[in-house]
């Protein structure tokens, strides 16, 4: 009998025939590689959750801005207790120490997304760099608050702490170019507008046009469009009515604070040296009681139940001051004239520096006083101004202006005038007439005859024609067509007009009659009857227009860009 094959208990046990269709049966070693695979995927669900959740914890913390005590809108409570330095005096001393400083923002770039540079302008053209870079830790300054700063609106003004530091180079858009401020602290003091009306860039050029009116189109808004430094040539320019109706960037431009510093500085001298030489300053009034010196180009207005007129000039108070004992007098005010005018020459308010003296013997003592007093201004402008003409010369490019040397000062009769543009002027002046008074294109091609002749700028016209003067103006003892008058001129403009007055009333109303005003009319009366109230000693004066000394001697394009607030036919705001 034959024996049974021997089988395995166990595996007989667990052995049962696959069904058709089933998966074939996983091995130990398969399941192994299972497990394993699941551990590793769980492994790394973990590390990724892990992950999320610092990423999350560091953005969690990030957003909370460690810095925002260091800037914002200021509040009565803010304080910076830095010492407040100007930027005109900032200086090595001042190196890794921290400041104070209230500016305004002239430019402002974000640099990436933790990193802002600002220009900071304190006044005129004084502008210093800042840099603003959060910290890692986020204190004194955070990603937040660079990213506030940067996003400033131009012309803000702001009050920052910051640390005096060395650039890597030279900044060249900066008048303060060899230091700039580390920014750990930055309050808003007052916000500029979103959209400026006129730029800081295109205020501090060249004005694009003299015309005052509004345009047929009005040209698409470009100002603000981009943050240009003010160095920047490749701002755009504005117009004059631009300009003045957007008043507050026009004068905030560096050009034109420069140009109300020489504006003062005449002041300053003309004052100075009369006073060194006698004079008194007094105070003429602008309203009178009736048309001055019988013109009709006057403002009037309703006073209570008369009429009153703002003056043309101070003239006859700078007399009354002589017939009342003044030896010598000046006055600075504002002058009008109701003459529509619309030339960069004009204006219906502008501001006169008036003088008037007594003569002992001849009227040339006050000719040769005002003379003397304008060369003292120009040569003290070129001392004191220096910086500022420059400067404005980068602006409104002139050449120097030509004085004559001490002894040899230009004084040509008016006569003497007209025969040198009749015999060297352009053509159309050939036959000019020495009793007709002066077009002011004569006056500019005489300018320019006399600039190449004599080497100067400045010079004097005198004993102009009678016709030519106002009433109170004495004529030549010796020849009646003329009078002892003169006028002075700057760059072939003039900015002056004087001469002696008559003192003798039965004089001055035989000259009032031939000139077709009755010397009873009223102002005229009480003007002639000064000259009966008491014995009046032979004087006279000049008129001089500060706003015409300042943009003749700069060059300006117009009289209106040395005025602070221009008036004009057109002209009454701001």
């Amino acid at each position: 009998m034959s024996e049974a094959p021997i089988i395995d208990p166990p595996q007989a046990a667990t052995e049962t025939p696959q069904a058709e269709g089933d998966a074939p049966a996983q091995s130990k070693k398969g399941a192994k590689k299972a497990e394993a695979k699941a551990k590793k995927e769980a492994e790394k669900a973990r590390k990724a959750a892990e992950r999320e959740a610092a990423q999350a914890a560091a953005k969690k913390a990030d957003d909370v801005d460690h810095a925002k005590e260091n800037y914002g809108d200021i509040t009565p409570d803010t304080k910076v207790d830095a010492e407040r330095v100007s930027l005109k005096k900032l200086g090595e001393e001042h190196l890794d120490k921290t400041i104070r400083l209230r500016a305004w923002i002239q430019n402002a770039r974000m640099q990436g997304a933790k990193m802002a540079f600002v220009e900071l302008r304190e006044e005129r053209s004084w502008s210093i760099q800042g840099v603003i870079a959060a910290s890692p830790e986020g204190k004194p300054v955070s990603k937040q608050m660079a990213k506030w700063v940067g996003g400033l609106s131009l012309e803000s003004f702001v009050m920052v702490e910051a640390t005096v530091k060395k650039p890597l180079e030279p900044v060249k858009s900066c008048k303060v170019s060899d230091y700039e401020l580390h920014i750990t602290k930055c309050y808003l003091v007052a916000p500029g507008p979103e959209v400026l009306g006129l730029s800081l860039n295109a205020s501090n050029r060249p004005v694009g046009s003299l015309d005052d009116e509004e345009p047929a189109q009005p040209a698409a808004p470009t100002e603000g469009v981009e943050n240009l430094s003010l160095a920047d040539a490749a701002a755009p320019t504005a117009s004059l009515l631009t300009h003045l109706n957007n008043i507050v960037m026009h004068k905030r431009a560096p050009v034109q604070q420069a140009i109300a510093d020489v504006r003062v500085a005449v002041r300053k001298l003309f004052s100075e040296y009369l006073e060194s030489k006698g004079f008194s300053q007094f105070e003429p009034p602008c309203l009178i009681g009736a048309a001055s010196e019988g013109g009709a180009n006057v403002f009037s207005m309703p006073y209570f139940n008369q009429k009153a007129y703002l003056a043309q000039s101070p003239q006859f108070y700078k007399q009354y001051e002589i017939a009342a004992g003044r030896k010598r007098v000046y006055c600075i005010g504002p002058v009008f004239r109701a003459e529509n005018s619309n030339t960069p020459r004009h204006m219906t308010e502008f501001t006169g520096l008036d003088m008037e003296m007594e003569i002992e013997d001849d009227y040339e003592e006050v000719r040769d006083m005002i003379e003397a007093t304008l060369m003292y201004i120009f040569r003290g402008l070129q001392e004191k101004c220096k910086d500022e003409i420059e400067y404005i010369r980068t602006i409104y490019p002139s050449e120097d202006f030509l004085l004559p040397e001490p002894g040899k000062e230009v004084r040509l009769t008016f006569a003497e005038g007209q025969k040198l543009l009749r015999e060297e002027g352009p053509e159309e002046y050939r036959n000019v007439s020495d009793e007709e008074d002066m077009s002011t294109p004569q006056e500019k091609a005489l300018g320019a005859l006399i600039r190449k002749k004599f080497k100067t700028d400045f010079y004097v016209l005198d004993k102009f024609p009678e016709g030519a003067r106002p009433f109170y103006t004495i004529e030549d003892p010796n020849n009646s067509k003329v009078c002892n008058a003169y006028d002075f001129f700057m760059r072939g403009q003039e900015i002056l007009s004087g001469g002696q007055r008559i003192h003798l009333p039965g004089l001055l109303e035989a000259r009032l009659r031939r000139k077709g005003i009755d010397p009873t009319s009223s102002g005229i009366k009480e003007y002639v009857d000064v000259f009966r109230s008491a014995g009046v000693p032979p004087h006279g004066g000049g008129g001089i227009g500060l706003d015409r000394v300042v943009a003749w001697y700069l060059n300006l394009p117009s009289v209106h860009l040395a005025a602070y607030y221009p008036r004009t036919p057109k002209r009454l705001f701001p």
